[in-house]
């Protein structure tokens, strides 16, 4: 009896290296098609009417520029822009541009109404856009696009999601595109801060551009295998004629359901009515990076409780007919990724704590190497766990910073693998909000809000302001 917690320790541990190595195989499976991923001919985006959609929340601080720059990228596209009750100017903003602009357009939410979830939002932008004469065009040419309030897209991103691989083709319904971090070359974020926090502040802004550039292009690479692409709260791309199908709820006003994680959730329904998604990163649209990690934390915290929220419609792809098996397996590896990270950091930092304390009292003060517990499951999973994440510094320096230094990118992958394990943080947090039930969205402050001097509301706007 005494060598059974050391057999049982060991036993775990085994599995849990098993477990690793089968995680590290499906990443290399996944590197493959995104390192041999190359540009292809884009598109006419003229044969498109392009709608653009961008829900706001008090973006006063950046949707000045944003619209400025989407009109410069997209010249005849229309602009919807949803103010979900802002506190501050950014009704007030939109009105200034929209005087100039008879293609931007103005969608307000009123409290008690407002400020319900993004997937509202949109709703109530796409409510406003079938309403006009461009909702009873052929669904088919229409699209909507998705934007943040900080994004900027590539120049020619139209052309690109007009390729003939992309909405080109009648076979797809939407596209994401990839995201970029704009400040990821920033040195000095905090000008007045020491070299410290600037360092730790640039190290996050560089780690989310890893995360978005590399490990998510690498996902969704593996994800148009089994059809399941899934699509981004910025940069998306969904033709008119889907979102009218999805629509096929009164009650509920338009194609976004509420979860914390709206974009996923659309995906998801959009590949069990049998539409197709597809990804590429022949264009992009960048974001502002977060500095900060606790605005990280609340912002990582609600995507984790949108797909706990979304593992709701696990039964649903089971019982699809549309879905094939691999399809269906790899939504649910997605969905289940919270409660698999929940259970991985429970459960290793205890196994390895209990195989030292039993190995040291077996070894009796003359050493731990050979005695009780086998070493060699921890060490192999502790060396499996930092490359299956370290490997993206490399990939990452050799698919989009190839001017940097390879040494560098080493030290991306090991800070890499840091921010990947502080994730369980925010995944532990978004587990007591969902058992709590507090579900309401947390909007992520942006970089410069702070720096914004202290704004009246603006003044109610008159009915012609509006659409």
């Amino acid at each position: 009896m005494g060598d059974s917690p050391s057999t049982v320790v060991t036993a775990t541990m085994t599995l849990f290296l098993v477990l690793a190595v089968l995680s590290v195989s499906y990443l290399l499976a996944l590197v493959v098609p995104f390192v041999r991923s190359r540009p292809r001919p884009p598109g006419d985006a003229s044969r498109f009417d392009w709608h653009i959609l961008v829900p706001c929340l008090n973006e006063a601080a950046v949707i000045g520029e944003t619209l400025t720059r989407l009109r410069d990228a997209f010249p005849h596209a229309h602009l919807w822009i949803v103010d979900d009750a802002s506190d501050d100017d950014t009704a007030a903003i939109v009105t200034r541009y929209r005087r100039s602009d008879p293609q931007l357009h103005l969608v307000p939410r009123r409290l008690p109404h407002a400020r319900s979830g993004k997937g509202d939002a949109l709703n109530a932008a796409y409510r406003a856009l079938v309403a006009t004469p461009a909702g009873s065009s052929p669904s088919g040419r229409v699209v909507v696009g998705v934007f943040d309030a900080d994004g900027i897209p590539a120049p020619g991103c139209l052309d690109v999601v007009a390729s003939p691989h992309l909405l080109g083709d009648p076979a797809v319904d939407a596209v994401q595109i990839e995201v970029r971090m704009r400040n990821r070359n920033e040195r000095r974020p905090f000008p007045d801060a020491g070299p410290l926090r600037n360092l730790v502040a640039r190290t996050l802004v560089r780690m989310q551009d890893i995360e978005f550039r590399a490990a998510v292009p690498a996902l969704q690479a593996g994800r148009a295998i089994t059809g399941t692409v899934s699509l981004g709260g910025n940069g998306q791309f969904v033709t008119l004629d889907a979102l009218r199908l999805l629509d096929d709820d009164p009650g509920r006003g338009g194609p976004w359901h509420n979860s914390l994680l709206d974009d996923y959730e659309l995906a998801l329904h959009l590949a069990l009515a049998g539409r197709r998604t597809a990804f590429t990163r022949d264009t992009w649209v960048e974001q502002e990076g977060l500095w900060d990690a606790g605005r990280l934390l609340v912002q990582r915290t609600r995507w984790s409780q949108g797909t706990m929220q979304c593992a709701r419609h696990l039964r649903t792809v089971w019982l699809s007919r549309r879905l094939s098996t691999p399809a269906a397996a790899e939504i649910s590896y997605s969905l289940l990724q919270p409660w698999l990270q929940l259970l991985v950091s429970a459960v290793c930092p205890a196994l390895v704590l209990l195989a030292a304390v039993h190995a040291i009292g077996q070894a009796g003060g003359t050493g731990i190497v050979g005695q009780g517990v086998q070493w060699w499951p921890i060490a192999g999973y502790i060396l499996l766990a930092v490359v299956q994440f370290g490997m993206w510094g490399p990939l990452y320096r050799a698919k989009c910073e190839p001017a940097r230094g390879f040494w560098r990118s080493v030290g991306w992958g090991f800070a890499y693998t840091a921010y990947v394990w502080c994730y369980s943080a925010a995944t532990w947090r978004a587990l007591i909000r969902h058992v709590r039930g507090h579900g309401a969205w947390a909007k992520t402050r942006r970089n410069a809000e702070g720096a914004l001097p202290a704004q009246a509301p603006a003044a109610p706007l008159k009915e012609t302001e509006l659409l």
